[in-house]
C-alpha cells in the first residue's frame, strides 16, 4: 500500500490556500491534460464535508470515472477525501494546512491500493506511485501559482 507525502510551501494567507484545494474549478484546471472533468456530485464550487464528486480523466490510455467523498473537514485546519467507488481497492487523501509567518504549508497524505494481488502491488511500485506524485504535485503546484498571484480572483470571487 504506497503512501505519498508531499509538503508545499505557498506564499499566501490560510483561508485562501484552504479554499483553493476544496475548488472542483481549480482542480480541472490543474488536470487539463487528462481531460479531467467533474460529472457527478459536486461539479463545481467548493467541496465541502459530506459532499461526493465524481471525476472522469483519460489515465493510462483509458477513460476512467472516480468517485470520493468528504468524509471529515475541520475548516483551515484540514479534510479527507476517500474513494467510495473507482479503480483503487482504496484511496484515502487528507489535506492538512498549517499557518506560518509568511504564509501557508499545505502537507497532503495520500494511500492507494490497487487490485490483482502481487502484480498490483509490482505497478504501484514501478510505476503509480511515481505517477500519482506527480499529479499531485502538478495540483500543488496549480493551488500555489494561484494563491501566490491575483489568479486566485477568477477561482474564489
Amino acid at each position: 500500500m504506497p503512501t505519498i507525502h508531499l509538503t508545499t510551501v505557498i506564499h499566501a494567507p490560510l483561508e485562501r490556500v484552504f479554499d483553493l484545494s476544496r475548488s472542483i474549478t481549480l482542480h480541472k484546471r490543474s488536470m487539463t491534460h487528462l481531460q479531467e472533468e467533474a460529472i457527478k456530485g459536486r461539479t463545481n464550487g467548493l467541496i465541502s464535508y459530506n459532499e461526493t464528486v465524481t471525476w472522469r480523466a483519460k489515465h493510462l490510455g483509458k477513460i476512467r470515472e472516480l468517485t470520493t467523498k468528504i468524509t471529515d473537514m475541520r475548516p483551515l485546519e484540514f479534510f479527507t477525501d476517500e474513494m467510495t467507488d473507482g479503480d483503487f481497492t482504496h484511496m484515502k487523501h487528507a489535506h492538512h494546512f498549517k499557518e506560518i509567518g509568511n504564509g501557508t504549508v499545505m502537507i497532503d497524505i495520500m494511500d492507494f491500493g490497487t487490485p490483482y494481488g502481487w502484480l498490483g502491488r509490482l505497478f504501484e511500485r514501478i510505476y503509480l506511485q511515481k505517477y500519482m506524485t506527480k499529479l499531485l504535485q502538478l495540483r500543488n503546484d496549480t493551488i500555489k501559482d494561484y494563491a501566490e498571484s491575483e489568479k486566485w480572483r477568477v477561482i474564489l470571487d
